[in-house]
């Protein structure tokens, strides 16, 4: 028996993959919960043996989440399922310890059929997400400006940047200018936009 919890923030979806699952006499849904905070608690408590993890627009929040559930129950294979796949969703996931990652557009069959395999110890990638990942550009920033632009996105100002990365606040200034160049950003803004889109952070 493969023991499943849910976690699905639309009730409709969420009801429909419990009623799917529990047509078939090798799954068993032991949860089913709305929000992704309750998502590691709960699995400390029902241990199941895959978590079915519905993402919705905070795709770095499920990412921090598959990690988190890693940690706690290393057991249990942790399978997203997006409503569209973004440039380096893959790579976020598998760097994440995801065991999966699907579309919600897939059919009932590859799904569970899905699940069955990372049960077995399997990793299952939709087909449409693993190509848009080989189609995807490669960064053209150097790792020093994915870090300063990386630290841009957390909300850090020029000074706090220059201090974590021991530059002076005019190197940090002349990074972010080279970046916005390089990838045709209006301002920094833009380029962390630009970037997070096309899957570089």
């Amino acid at each position: 028996m493969i023991r499943v919890l849910i976690v699905e923030e639309l009730s409709l979806l969420r009801g429909g993959l419990v009623a799917l699952l529990e047509d078939h006499n090798d799954f068993a849904v032991v949860g089913a919960v709305d929000e992704a905070e309750k998502l590691v608690p709960t699995a400390c408590e029902v241990h199941p043996d895959i978590a079915l993890i519905g993402v919705e627009g905070a795709q770095a929040d499920a990412f921090t989440l598959v990690r988190r559930l890693r940690d706690q129950l290393p057991d249990c294979a942790a399978v997203l399922m997006a409503d569209r796949g973004r440039p380096g969703d893959l790579r976020r996931a598998a760097a994440a310890g995801a065991a999966g990652f699907v579309l919600k557009g897939t059919s009932p069959d590859t799904l569970t059929g899905g699940l069955r395999r990372v049960a077995a110890g399997e990793r299952v990638i939709d087909a449409d997400l693993a190509f848009a990942e080989l189609a995807a550009a490669d960064s053209p920033l150097t790792p020093r400006e994915l870090e300063v632009l990386r630290l841009a996105g957390e909300g850090a100002s020029a000074a706090q940047i220059a201090d974590t990365l021991v530059l002076t606040i005019g190197t940090v200034r002349n990074h972010l200018s080279r970046i916005n160049r390089k990838i045709g950003a209006r301002n920094r803004v833009h380029a962390i936009r630009i970037a997070e889109s096309a899957g570089w952070l």
